[in-house]
C-alpha cells in the first residue's frame, strides 16, 4: 500500500488496517517458526506497512490537537 492510499483512510479504517496488519504479521511469524514461509521479505513488507499506518495515525492525532 502506498502512503497516499493510506492517507485517504479515515481513523477507524486505519485502526482496522493496523489490526489486520498485526494479525498478518503474527501469521507470518508463525509460518516462519514452522518453516512454512517461502518469501521471507513478506515480514519486512508488513512491518513497513504497520510503520506507515502508525505514522499517519500520529500525524492525524497531532493535527487534531492543534
Amino acid at each position: 500500500m502506498k502512503i497516499q492510499e493510506i492517507r485517504a483512510f479515515s481513523l477507524e479504517e486505519l485502526n482496522n488496517q493496523l489490526n489486520d496488519s498485526y494479525r498478518e504479521l503474527f501469521n507470518l511469524r508463525f509460518r516462519l517458526a514452522t518453516r512454512q514461509l517461502v518469501n521471507y521479505h513478506e515480514i519486512h513488507n508488513v512491518r513497513k506497512r504497520i510503520a506507515r499506518i502508525k505514522t499517519i495515525m500520529k500525524e492525524i492525532e497531532l493535527s487534531i490537537e492543534e
